[in-house]
């Protein structure tokens, strides 16, 4: 035993004296650096001494100093172009091979961030070695390759549909939400639907386990279901509950970026809109410089007071002149967004967007065009110049849908001819197009056609075959599609008359044929569909009902809105109309303070439509504390769903007090509707004032007809007479307040309301006669709508007998004579 300790005390001694003298002086000289220029001075002097550990700690260190400084403060630049930087390279490059996984994933990554070109031999080699070892990489170097090649719009190459193979095959094993919503968002594009829905539930899982105060987790999160085009209501709702409770950590830049997810994905959150308000005018003073003002500026504007909007408009008017090109294209775009009329600042961020057309890619190019000319901005020179540009980006694009943005973006501009070859490059995508993509392309082309006066003078026109062909690939593509999700995806925002007329019976046959693949995640898309096209199919609807009713705890309770509204718009009772209607509302009702006020409005007046007025939804919104958050959140919603949300709002308090007035619900709306008439300009159509003049005819004079007649809850009516107790007409004592003048408008008055419903004879009766346009029916058929219907329900409710005229009656061919009009009305109003 002493021999052999004897033996071993010298090797002792050995290695611990080797150690001492092998220790790495020049790792812990790097390791002291404090700045980028230590480490070239350190690279430098010691060029044929570095290892390949060296090497990757200097890249490290290099990249970490940027990282912790203010964008603005960077100076990658400096970095790369420093001749160690090359060094660095040159030595990376030729020691590849002895890179353990982790170092040759992080130098890649580092090397990206500070800006080596991703056709540098150096990236090249380094992602196909990573390739090579990619099914041992741990997931941690895994989802960090995935950004690199991310970085280098790699998002659709085989390499990264192998990581999206891994990341399937180890999803279970994955408890890191860092590290799994990072490969979420690298793989986004090329996920399937079962892929998706693995995804989202190990995400919802891991959400649980994450420092409440990390807000970039969830905010990968959501960014996944941005680029999948995919809304996960509860998911959603997880984040939004992270963010809200990390309103006081989050600066411009986050809140713009959340705020801007939410905008794609079409979420609104009312929360959290009047919390990142708040906490953004907060940063108003603060936010002093250019970088750190426009995300502000972005993101406040849009939901800002008339007032904060002008301090922001001055305050930008002030640093215009050091926006870079593209803090200067989110300032026009907020511009276009709220309407701004302010000339200087156009003028001044238009001359910054000039300066720099050369930085611009394409998409970036369309949005500026868009924002300009929305705006109606005065500047020839430049949208020649832009319109120049996107001519140039289309000819060189082989990309479906980078040609339809340009293509779409162009029909804005004005021009008497189109060029040849934007024809020629919109030809040779058409059929790769999905739905969506031939739609738009179909409308610029009509706006072309009506601004080519060649087209009016040729039956051959250019434009003929590409519709034509248009056309038939839309055809094809619905006769050959076999996924119903992803139909509807490409049919969700088709609106035109294109479409319309040359698609829309087609989709019909094409969902038909699919009205066994409706499921519980397929019906709020299909019925919002039908709404929006406004065609009756009872198949899909009674499908849709039945689902509905079956699998309604697996709807989300928001998502019961959009499932009645094509029965509450289109008026078409399904065999279970009152299980639909009882299973929805029983559905929701636990979670109306979770509802958006808009949205709860919204779902209320549809429901009123159909006749159906839950005590609880209506005592929820006519209540004091309700009535004031849904004006907080109004201030915050942009205009069109503003106004949209005021007038059902009236129109619901209308409804509740004419059909129950039992809920004792007050009529506040007199000052709204006032002033909503005054804004009208009180044209008719020349139908109406057809009509109006053979009235006073059938009816023995013109007094014996009053025109545009305000009802008591301001309705207006078309046309209104009184008949005694043997049905003859009564002339009115007091001389009509309201008339057609000879450019078919209505002459208003202020005591026209008062007059109309002045006393009438004991046994007499009100007459309001309707004319019902196209808008008022279904798309394919006679069928009247649920708002046509609610308001004859009204104006009987009022003391009318309600003559209801049909434009295909007017219309139709058996009426074509003065004397058959006169009939007409004559058999339609005195029997």
């Amino acid at each position: 035993m002493m021999y052999r300790l004897r033996c071993v005390n010298p090797c002792l001694r050995r290695l611990i004296h080797g150690s001492a003298v092998n220790k790495d002086q020049l790792l812990e000289r790097l390791q002291l650096c404090s700045a980028e220029d230590q480490v070239f001075d350190v690279v430098g002097n010691n060029k044929t001494k570095l290892t390949v550990d060296h090497v990757s700690h200097a890249v490290g260190m290099l990249w970490q100093f940027q990282k912790e400084r203010p964008e603005l403060l960077r100076t990658v630049d400096l970095v790369r172009t420093n001749p160690q930087f090359l060094t660095l390279r040159v030595l990376a490059e030729n020691k590849i091979g002895l890179m353990d996984d982790f170092m040759l994933v992080d130098m890649l990554y580092a090397f990206l961030r500070l800006n080596v070109e991703q056709h540098d031999s150096l990236v090249q080699q380094m992602v196909s070695e990573a390739w090579l070892r990619i099914d041992r990489l741990p997931m941690s170097s895994l989802s960090k390759f995935a950004v690199c090649l991310n970085d280098q719009h790699l998002q659709h190459s085989p390499v990264m549909g192998h990581i999206t193979n891994i990341l399937d095959q180890r999803l279970s094993s994955i408890n890191d939400a860092r590290i799994l919503t990072t490969l979420m968002i690298a793989v986004s594009s090329l996920v399937s639907p079962r892929l998706r829905d693995a995804l989202i539930q190990r995400a919802d899982h891991l959400l649980h386990t994450i420092d409440p105060s990390n807000y970039n987790t969830p905010r990968r999160m959501v960014q996944f279901l941005r680029n999948i085009k995919y809304i996960h209501r509860p998911l959603m709702e997880k984040c939004n509950e992270i963010f809200l409770r990390n309103i006081p950590r989050l600066n411009a830049e986050n809140i713009s970026i959340i705020l801007g997810l939410y905008q794609s994905l079409q979420f609104n959150n009312c929360d959290f809109r009047l919390a990142a308000k708040q906490k953004l005018i907060e940063l108003m003073d603060s936010s002093t410089d250019a970088f750190s003002f426009s995300k502000l500026f972005v993101a406040l504007a849009p939901i800002a007071s008339p007032e904060i909007r002008e301090r922001l408009e001055n305050t930008a008017l002030l640093l215009a002149e050091e926006f870079n090109a593209h803090q200067a294209l989110g300032v026009a775009e907020a511009l276009e967004e709220i309407q701004s009329r302010n000339l200087s600042l156009l003028n001044k961020i238009a001359s910054v967007i000039q300066k720099n057309l050369h930085v611009y890619k394409s998409v970036e190019v369309a949005r500026i065009t868009q924002a300009l000319f929305l705006l109606q901005y005065q500047n020839p020179e430049l949208f020649a110049t832009l319109r120049n540009i996107l001519i140039k980006f289309l000819q060189n694009s082989f990309y479906p849908s980078e040609v339809t943005m340009l293509t779409r973006v162009l029909s804005m501009l004005p021009n008497p001819r189109v060029d040849e070859s934007v024809l020629s490059r919109i030809d040779a995508v058409v059929a790769q197009c999905n739905l969506s993509e031939l739609s738009t392309i179909s409308i610029a082309i009509a706006k072309w056609i009506r601004n080519d006066s060649s087209y009016r003078h040729t039956t051959h026109s250019k434009y003929i075959g590409l519709l034509q062909k248009l056309s038939r690939c839309g055809h094809d593509r619905l006769q050959t599609a076999d996924k119903l999700d992803l139909v509807l995806e490409e049919l969700k925002y088709i609106s035109g008359e294109w479409f319309e007329e040359m698609l829309l019976e087609e989709s019909m046959v094409t969902l038909r044929r699919m009205t066994d693949q409706i499921d519980w995640t397929i019906v709020p898309d299909l019925a919002f569909f039908l709404t929006r096209t406004n065609y009756l199919c009872p198949t899909l609807m009674d499908r849709i009902a039945s689902v509905a009713i079956e699998h309604i705890d697996k709807i989300h309770h928001s998502a019961t809105y959009a499932t009645l509204l094509p029965f509450s718009v289109l008026n078409y009772d399904p065999v279970q109309a009152d299980e639909l209607y009882d299973t929805c509302i029983k559905r929701f009702t636990p979670h109306i303070n979770s509802f958006d006020p808009h949205l709860l409005v919204l779902t209320a007046y549809s429901l009123a439509v159909a006749d159906h007025f839950p005590e609880e939804l209506i005592r929820e919104i006519f209540s004091i504390d309700f009535l004031g958050k849904l004006d907080s959140q109004l201030e915050t919603l942009p205009e069109a769903l503003n106004m949209r949300t005021r007038l059902r709002l009236m129109e619901l308090n209308r409804a509740v007090c004419l059909e129950c007035p039992e809920f004792q619900v007050p009529w506040f709306h007199e000052r709204y509707c006032q002033q909503q008439q005054r804004k009208g300009n009180g044209h008719i159509s020349p139908v109406q004032q057809q009509i109006h003049k053979m009235l006073g005819e059938v009816l023995g004079g013109i007094n014996c007809v009053r025109v545009a007649v305000i009802t008591p809850y301001f309705y207006t009516v078309d046309f209104e007479c009184q008949l005694d107790k043997h049905s003859q007409p009564l002339p009115y004592t007091e001389p009509s307040t309201l008339q057609i003048s000879d450019r078919g408008t209505v002459v208003w008055d202020s005591s026209s309301r008062e007059n109309t419903w002045a006393e009438f004879p004991p046994g007499a009766q009100r007459v309001a006669v309707d004319f019902l346009d196209s808008r008022l029916f279904c798309k394919n058929s006679h069928h009247m709508k649920g708002e046509a219907l609610m308001r004859k329900r009204h104006l009987e409710i009022l003391g009318y007998r309600v003559v209801q005229v049909p434009h295909y009656e007017w219309n139709s061919m058996e009426l074509s004579t003065h004397d058959n009009w006169k009939e007409y009305l004559k058999k339609k109003i005195l029997g």
